[in-house]
């Protein structure tokens, strides 16, 4: 979703753990279909996957219910709606002095001249 929402940018790096799911060679090959590097983390550096971890911390803590959802369907809707409405457009984020990531990648893009 986030590469067809940006216009099919090149030079894309996606960076995850060592999951089976990561490493796989479905999911190898459709980074491969979409030319997009894959770079992975350490065997068991926590630190390199920090980002996404918080980003689950919060999801989980922040919005997912404590009883979980009645279906996938409503999961994914709710889960979608978070991440892209919430979370990237509402939610202020201390590393982002406050700004919630569309403002400051916008605001970023401002400065550095990106249209």
């Amino acid at each position: 979703m986030a590469y067809e929402q940006r216009g099919r940018p090149s030079g894309l790096l996606f960076h995850s753990d060592q999951g089976s799911q990561y490493v796989s060679r479905l999911f190898r090959q459709r980074l491969w279909r979409y030319r997009i590097t894959q770079s992975m983390s350490r065997r068991g550096n926590c630190w390199d996957t920090a980002p996404m971890e918080r980003l689950f911390r919060s999801l989980k803590t922040e919005w997912v219910p404590a009883t979980g959802y009645p279906s996938i369907a409503d999961a994914r809707r709710d889960i979608s709606d978070y991440l892209m409405n919430y979370y990237n457009r509402q939610r202020p984020h201390q590393y982002n002095d406050g700004l919630p990531p569309v403002q400051a990648e916008y605001r970023s893009n401002l400065l550095s001249g990106i249209s």
